[in-house]
């Protein structure tokens, strides 16, 4: 068997039997990869180019012929499972990471209203865009969602407080909701807050409590000289009839 060597600007062209593959893969893939097909390009390119003088035997092609079988195999299986797997997202509340061309990641969260699979690919419909099933982070259940929820309008909540030392009693619908959310809390919901945001919990109930006392305290204040005027009145007007009875 005669062994051809292509020449170009003469000099001789690499035709080794895993260039020849790689060249053939990168047209068929756009990338340094090899699937299946090179697999069996790397076949047939290594029985055209082999040493005719030592020339590779039956068993050796059997054998790698043998191991490609496999290898498609364990492809198609992985296939099946990952399209059996987004397909059960269907519905789900996701996770999913999106990193921009910046390098900034961005987290996406909804539901999964269908999946597309495109070249071997499973995506993702979350609100209208499609999304790789390789960025997903968390499938969310109920329990996850619940605690998720808490969470975020605890955290809003804090945010819109002033520092405690400028505490106001108008605040004090803020101050008693976000007592009444932690406190109905249980440790894994409580789990999805830091500590800078119940660190100080304690200290603003505390300093709510007092201002209500002192608004408090001065709302009888101010009753109480109310009264105090109602019995002056009261008694100047019985002094008055008094004495035009004794005039009479």
């Amino acid at each position: 068997m005669g062994v051809t060597q292509k020449v170009e600007d003469g000099k001789f062209v690499d035709q080794s039997a895993q260039s020849l593959v790689k060249e053939s893969a990168k047209k068929a893939t756009g990338n340094d990869s090899l699937g299946k097909d090179a697999f069996l390009q790397l076949l047939v390119a290594q029985m055209k180019y082999q040493d005719p003088l030592e020339p590779t035997s039956n068993t050796e092609y059997i054998s790698q012929f043998a191991t490609f079988s496999e290898l498609e195999q364990m492809q198609n299986m992985s296939a099946t499972l990952e399209l059996s797997r987004a397909s059960s997202l269907v519905g789900q509340t996701v996770l999913i990471d999106v990193t921009d061309s910046s390098g900034n990641t961005t987290t996406i969260q909804g539901n999964v209203d269908y999946i597309q699979y495109e070249n071997g690919k499973a995506y993702l419909s979350v609100g209208g865009e499609l999304y790789s099933l390789d960025d997903l982070v968390t499938v969310a259940d109920d329990k996850y969602l619940t605690a998720y929820k808490l969470a975020v309008e605890y955290m809003n909540l804090y945010n819109k407080l002033p520092e405690i030392g400028k505490l106001t009693i108008e605040d004090r619908d803020k101050v008693e909701r976000l007592k009444e959310i932690y406190d109905s809390m249980d440790e894994y919901q409580k789990g999805f807050l830091t500590d800078d945001y119940t660190e100080n919990l304690d200290e603003y109930v505390k300093r709510m409590q007092d201002l209500v006392t002192i608004a408090g305290g001065s709302e009888d204040n101010g009753e109480a000289s109310d009264a105090d005027k109602t019995e002056d009145n009261a008694g100047e007007e019985a002094g008055n009839v008094e004495g035009a009875e004794q005039e009479e």
